[in-house]
């Protein structure tokens, strides 16, 4: 999901906000905040955005036919329901 260079890139944009007086420690805060960036996301149950597309529209196909097959259960029902009566 998250690329190397992604990773990279957010653990020096961290590490370029540490404030002057930690400037001695900034190489070992990048590669903390490296490893704990690579951590954290990797356990993320993350999608990319043509896989949720593709699920979007496979769940609206289902759903207009499940409608549609509502409403021949209805249709059907409601014949029954009139062939009784009669």
């Amino acid at each position: 999901m998250f690329d190397a260079k992604t990773i990279d890139d957010m653990a020096s944009r961290l590490a370029s906000v540490v404030p002057p007086s930690l400037q001695a420690v900034k190489t070992d805060l990048e590669k903390t905040f490296h490893a704990v960036l690579q951590s954290t996301l990797g356990k993320l149950d993350l999608v990319t955005r043509e896989e949720f597309e593709v699920q979007k529209l496979v769940l609206a196909k289902t759903r207009a036919h499940l409608e549609s097959l509502e409403k021949r259960v209805a249709d059907l029902e409601q014949h029954i329901s009139s062939s009784k009566q009669a």
